[in-house]
């Protein structure tokens, strides 16, 4: 076991490119590289499927380099990931929340199309995992793991034959709404309309635990969340929010839930969008957003002159910068509340337009690092933080979905949206 080990570091490390941009002292490094060796670091959510079918025409190609020369730069790349030390992701297959039904279900495909070309054409970094052992020997051997994650129940179109199918097309977890509320479960960004989880939603909840699919919390409301965690039997997870008590973006986890964590075995994996991290940010945002109406209604003939104007708004009006201690303020905080155990990493890199200073590309999750190190982190606490908590949760829903083997599928139906 040792020998593997030693073995799939020298792969992991040795094919890695560029040190972070930022600079990590090479004794914190050498730390790093240590404790990643060991235990994978893995990010719960990463956009570059939507990204490329949105900028790039679905195109996988380019992605080994670490010199991007596109016209709208991505987040992530293979070099990139090599030089952050990932050993797993989860690629989310995004689709928006306003599509429905049967259209949404072919665009999912696509999405998961899209996701499995980039893991088939970097096989020397990435290969596809279907369980925790998987990720694990992927780390060893010196390669990504890659996962799949659906971000929103309207992806499903209504049918849990689709959610199963999405399951053996590699799915890992499913988050239970996107932005919209559904008709069986409230988003935390729309007008709640069951407060919480509807009855079919638990049924929803129950199919996924069944199947040994995540429950992936972001994006719903808080009363969603406490449904959930009470229906559930495996650990939740959320794979792209923040602390609520920091930042009080609806988005974000409310104490109350995380105090749940611990009994549940949960896992909240901490972001890195800006207006999540500081509601700064968040205020700066929405003025933006008043802003960019106002003026598409004052130039409501001329794009270019509403574009330029906005340009001149946000020159006279700068956007707060967000740096890394901020993104380990918010990590701090769930340790404080939860515990240890029940705290990740879901970067959101290529799903958001501006990242934080220093933790704005997969290369550079080793400033994270360095800030918790420099906090008194013991190497034991930062190996859960990176993938130990969430390689520990998707165990034990694997678990419950051998122990419920002998149940049937679901044949529950859903509201057809």
């Amino acid at each position: 076991m040792k020998t593997r080990l030693l073995i799939g570091a020298a792969l992991l490390f040795g094919l890695a490119t560029t040190a972070p941009a930022q600079t990590v002292d090479p004794r914190t490094q050498a730390r790093i590289d240590r404790i990643l060796t060991r235990t994978p670091l893995i990010d719960g959510h990463n956009d570059l499927p939507w990204a490329l079918r949105e900028d790039h025409g679905g195109s996988v190609a380019g992605l080994a380099s670490g010199t991007d020369q596109r016209a709208k730069p991505l987040m992530t790349d293979m070099a990139r990931l090599r030089a952050g030390r990932v050993g797993g992701q989860f690629w989310s297959v995004y689709i928006s929340g306003t599509i429905t039904g049967d259209e949404a279900i072919r665009i999912t495909l696509e999405q998961i199309d899209t996701a499995r070309r980039i893991i088939g054409t970097y096989p020397r970094d990435l290969e596809l995992a279907r369980t925790a052992d998987d990720m694990v020997r992927i780390h060893r051997a010196g390669r990504i793991g890659s996962l799949l994650g659906i971000e929103g129940g309207r992806q499903i179109g209504g049918s849990l034959a689709a959610l199963r199918q999405f399951y053996n097309l590699g799915a890992r977890y499913m988050t239970l709404t996107h932005n919209q509320t559904t008709d069986w479960a409230d988003a935390g960004t729309d007008e709640p309309r069951h407060d919480g989880l509807a009855p079919v939603g638990l049924e929803v909840v129950k199919e996924m635990n069944r199947l040994g699919m995540l429950v992936d919390l972001s994006h719903v409301s808080a009363a969603t969340m406490r449904d959930a965690i009470a229906a559930t039997r495996a650990p939740v997870i959320f794979s792209h929010s923040n602390a609520f008590a920091l930042d009080p973006h609806p988005r974000n986890v409310p104490d109350g839930v995380l105090r749940l964590m611990p009994a549940n075995g949960g896992v909240v994996m901490i972001t890195f969008v800006p207006g999540f991290l500081d509601p700064k940010v968040w205020a700066w945002a929405q003025n933006r957003s008043g802003e960019e109406a106002r003026l598409k209604a004052r130039f409501p003939n001329s794009k270019a002159q509403a574009e330029a104007a906005l340009k001149a708004w946000e020159a006279a009006n700068p956007r707060p910068p967000v740096n890394v201690p901020a993104v380990a303020d918010h990590i701090e905080h769930v340790v404080r509340v939860a515990g240890h155990d029940h705290v990740g990493i879901g970067g959101d890199l290529d799903g958001i337009p501006y990242g934080v200073e220093g933790l704005d590309g997969v290369e550079e999750y080793p400033n994270l690092f360095a800030e918790l190190i420099r906090r008194g982190w013991s190497d034991a606490n930062l190996a859960k933080l990176a993938g130990g908590n969430v390689l520990r949760a998707l165990r034990r829903a694997e678990a419950v979905a051998a122990e419920m083997r002998s149940e049937p599928a679901s044949m529950a139906t859903l509201p057809r949206q």
